[in-house]
């Protein structure tokens, strides 16, 4: 799943929250939006909240919530409402895999498997160390096992899985990885630690000049919609798949506004209409997030269920909504329970809001059956994402398919744990920067939308690949 995001170079003081996060709508949104209020009850709202699937070939990055040149804007709260003709669309519990555990997240509360008196330790950190490493925009500090936070206390059975589906698309140094750590898959954690230690060695992720800067975490998720494959009732704000004109080179095509005003550009989209929401801040938050699920009316009343998966933009620039607010003095905090607040006392503006942020982002739609709807999104990767144990990267610093230690402590979440680098997103960069996948729907929200907090980074690379 790939996002859009502002640029948030970590390796500077931590920023505002995390990505860009886009909004999509018509030129009749103001009627939208009034009809949207007017028809609230029976309209389908969206779980809202705070990050699109990709080929092999990953598209440019989509919009996600979290960094915003300096602005923070968290996600609003999700609002669950039931759909006309139907029940509400179903949201995952805390049982759920796609749902978040209860907050705050704290790791490292359980019995070490392994510690530095066990002789698999003893002889891994025995091992000389490597040169340090330069890659990109990053410097790769080769460090001990035991310098390494918490290192023994992690399970590992979650991260083996999401390990295993980057294994679905190994890069050369992690051929011969992947064949060993497949016949590993029934191994107790001891086993699977000692392994690990034998196997790679830890560096310690830092800005390219060397300087132990403190990085930035922040939290995604996938949210769910409930839509309408007809332009019917309240729902009158489209999702498009790519239009065939767009540019293979990236140049520009046409703006936000043009979008909704000119009739050339609107007449290349009519075919193009995957769904429609009722709310075009819905439309936002899919764009920010770069998929979504979707429970959709189809025309003879019944209700399918699908992901709109990130497949292409505009080329425009990501603009920040919640920063344009601010700047003209709007509103007084960069949240989006401030913009929708803003949004329902002018709704006379929603189209200068909208129009503030030129990017359009379009997506695809890809079928989610029972099977599916166990796993989250592709990431940039092209494998799906796990829940607590994907992370989306800076690319220039971190490969995809790279085994991280993650630690990190904030007030909600106390993080030290295996996760694997399966995605981007525009605003992620930086040496040291994550935006943490926890889950789909309501019960992920909360910890994506509150994660912003300090983070170190160390990458395990094979012992015997530079």
């Amino acid at each position: 799943m790939v996002h859009h995001t502002m640029k948030t170079n970590s390796n500077r003081a931590p920023r505002a929250s995390s990505s860009n996060r886009v909004m999509m709508a018509t030129g009749r949104a103001k009627k939208t939006w009034r009809l949207w209020r007017a028809t609230a009850a029976l309209a389908a709202a969206a779980i809202v909240g705070l990050m699109a699937s990709c080929s092999s070939a990953p598209p440019a990055p989509a919009e996600r919530v979290g960094a915003r040149d300096g602005v923070e804007v968290s996600a609003p709260a999700p609002v669950p409402a039931a759909a006309p003709g139907g029940p509400a669309l179903p949201l995952p519990t805390p049982a759920d895999p796609g749902a978040a555990s209860a907050l705050p997240l704290i790791d490292g509360q359980q019995a070490p498997v392994l510690t530095v008196a066990d002789a698999a330790w003893q002889t891994a950190d025995a091992q000389p160390l490597p040169a340090p490493w330069r890659r990109g925009a990053a410097l790769w500090q080769p460090v001990r096992w035991a310098d390494v936070p918490g290192w023994g206390r992690d399970a590992l059975h979650e991260a083996w899985n999401a390990w295993l589906r980057s294994c679905e698309r190994p890069t050369p140094p992690w051929t011969r990885v992947c064949a060993e750590m497949r016949r590993l898959a029934l191994a107790d954690a001891a086993e699977r630690h000692a392994w690990m230690m034998q196997r790679l060695q830890p560096y310690r992720v830092l800005a390219a000049d060397g300087a132990n800067r403190p990085g930035l975490l922040t939290g995604y998720y996938e949210p769910e919609f409930v839509a309408s494959r007809l332009r019917q009732g309240p729902y009158r704000v489209p999702v498009y798949a790519p239009p065939p004109v767009l540019a293979a080179d990236g140049r520009p095509w046409y703006s936000r506004q043009q979008i909704d005003t000119d009739p050339q550009a609107q007449a290349l989209l009519e075919s193009r209409v995957l769904a429609w929401l009722a709310d075009p801040l819905d439309a936002l938050l899919l764009q920010i997030q770069g998929s979504g699920r979707v429970r959709i009316l189809e025309p003879d009343g019944r209700w399918t269920h699908a992901r709109l998966a990130y497949a292409a933009h505009n080329g425009h620039p990501y603009q920040s909504v919640g920063r344009w607010l601010l700047q003209r003095g709007e509103i007084r905090e960069g949240t989006w329970e401030a913009i929708r607040a803003w949004a329902q006392a002018n709704p006379q503006r929603i189209d200068e809001l909208l129009w503030s942020n030129p990017r359009v982002v379009f997506f695809r739609e890809e079928p989610l059956d029972a099977l599916d709807a166990q796993f989250g999104p592709r990431g940039a990767q092209g494998v799906a994402l796990t829940p607590g144990r994907s992370v989306a990267v800076d690319r220039d610093a971190i490969p995809y398919g790279t085994p991280l230690w993650l630690v990190s402590s904030g007030p909600v979440a106390q993080l030290q744990r295996l996760v694997l680098a399966q995605d981007t997103g525009s605003a992620i960069v930086g040496a040291v920067r994550a935006d943490f996948f926890t889950g789909w729907g309501q019960a992920a929200y909360p910890l994506a939308a509150g994660l912003k907090q300090p983070l170190q980074l160390w990458a395990l690379w094979p012992r015997d690949a530079r």
